[in-house]
């Protein structure tokens, strides 16, 4: 039994709460429910696969990340990463956050023109778009310059791009300090190591970069970095070298005469996905930020994504089949990874509740498996869990991150249906 699947078997005590809940997500006399709702009655009545989302927890996420930075004192603004999730019940939930416009907004990253123009059809100004990708071509550049959005450069060479296509403009710079804090529990999967990646400038390209905005007339107001993945408190040690370099780098661009106005610190911050971790601790996030960062007077943008929306979601799905095979248990469901990813994608072990026995001691090991003719269509292994029979409803934890976004027809499986709760009962 893995380290997560031992924590779980831990957990199941006697008497014991189960270890995820809270406001939102709790269980009433064995039952889970989702935003006051009863899950199993929810899969029954609209089918499976579904996505239920709770709004109120994804607003909650944002208003603790603001108040963090409130404590701290430092001018900050906060965007949502839409690659994670751009329902326009979602998008509705953050733009009520504040005023189109106005300091309490939460605006949008973006890395496609696709997404430009989806931020803009719900309500997002051009001024609250943040545009960071990579490998643009000419057309797609064209594409997204025509709109106003704030572009940060990911390469030199899109710099000089951008500078023949627009001179005269301000932009940003995504900016690789060689140096990440990656959750080791989440992916292998680097944005920034001593091993180049396809992602930002490097410290010994930045002079070039500047000398190639000059020529275009282009004005570097912006540093952008994105260093973390599933960051926890265990990993922030990491992230403070990382932002140290960063800092480095800044001063750097300063000195060459770039007027820089904000400092985009990217996304990356971890969730709780199994007992014994924590959530991460905000104040300490924050805290590292404004000592590395501070003194340089500039806006913090920070862009979460997973953070905000994983755990605002969970899917629901039917137990198809139950079979003992060579001493394991599997259960296999009606959906697979063409709609949850994050096992094949993120290396991530999916939490599993049983929605009728959602405080029940664990008394076997099951592996969970989907519908897809693949072998990696796996969401849990020996995964400790109470009975399971065929035709139970079952809930996969935390995966309103990218479920409804990275959808794939593979083998024609259909996607899951979302339902959006914007209150609880």
């Amino acid at each position: 039994m893995g380290e997560e699947a031992s924590a779980v078997a831990a957990q199941h005590t006697a008497g014991a709460r189960p270890w995820w809940e809270r406001p939102g997500l709790d269980c009433v006399a064995g039952r889970l429910r989702i935003a006051g709702r009863d899950a199993e009655g929810l899969a029954r009545e609209l089918g499976t696969p579904l996505m239920a989302y709770d709004l109120t927890h994804a607003q909650e996420m944002l208003l603790s990340l603001r108040a963090a930075f409130q404590r701290a004192g430092v001018p900050h603004k906060l965007r949502i990463a839409l690659k994670a999730l751009r329902s326009p019940e979602f998008l509705a939930a953050v733009r009520a956050l504040g005023a189109p416009g106005s300091e309490e907004a939460v605006g949008v990253d973006v890395c496609s023109p696709g997404e430009v123009e989806h931020a803009l059809a719900h309500g997002f100004l051009p001024s609250e778009i943040s545009v960071t990708g990579t490998n643009f071509t000419e057309r797609e550049l064209l594409a997204i310059l025509a709109r106003g959005a704030h572009v940060n450069a990911d390469l030199v060479t899109q710099l000089d791009r951008i500078g023949r296509l627009a001179p005269r403009r301000r932009v940003g710079l995504r900016v690789n300090p060689r140096a990440g804090a990656v959750n080791s529990r989440s992916d292998a999967m680097l944005y920034s190591a001593e091993r180049p990646t396809k992602f930002g400038v490097y410290s010994d390209d930045l002079t070039r970069a500047v000398e190639m905005a000059l020529s275009h007339g282009l004005a570097i107001d912006t540093v952008h970095f994105h260093v973390a993945n599933g960051m926890l408190d265990e990993d922030l040690p990491a992230f403070d070298h990382a932002v140290t370099a960063v800092a480095s780098m800044v001063e750097h661009l300063i000195d060459l005469g770039c007027p820089v106005t904000e400092i985009n610190v990217g996304g990356g911050l971890g969730i709780a996905h199994h007992p014994g971790q924590r959530p991460l601790d905000l104040d300490a996030y924050v805290g590292v930020l404004k000592s590395r960062l501070g003194r340089f007077g500039a806006t913090l943008a920070c862009e979460p994504g997973e953070w905000v929306s994983a755990l605002s979601g969970h899917l629901l799905a039917e137990v198809a089949t139950v079979e003992d095979r060579l001493g394991h248990r599997f259960a296999g469901l009606n959906v697979g990874w063409n709609v949850v990813n994050h096992r094949v994608v993120y290396k991530l072990t999916v939490p599993v509740i049983h929605t009728t026995a959602a405080d029940a001691p664990a008394t076997q090991k099951v592996t969970f498996s989907g519908n897809i003719n693949e072998g990696t269509d796996l969401f849990a292994d020996d995964f400790p869990f109470p009975e399971v029979n065929e035709g139970d409803i079952v809930a996969l934890y935390g995966v309103g991150c990218y479920t409804l976004t990275c959808y794939h027809p593979h083998c024609l499986r259909p996607p899951a249906e979302p339902v959006f709760f914007a209150d609880r009962v």
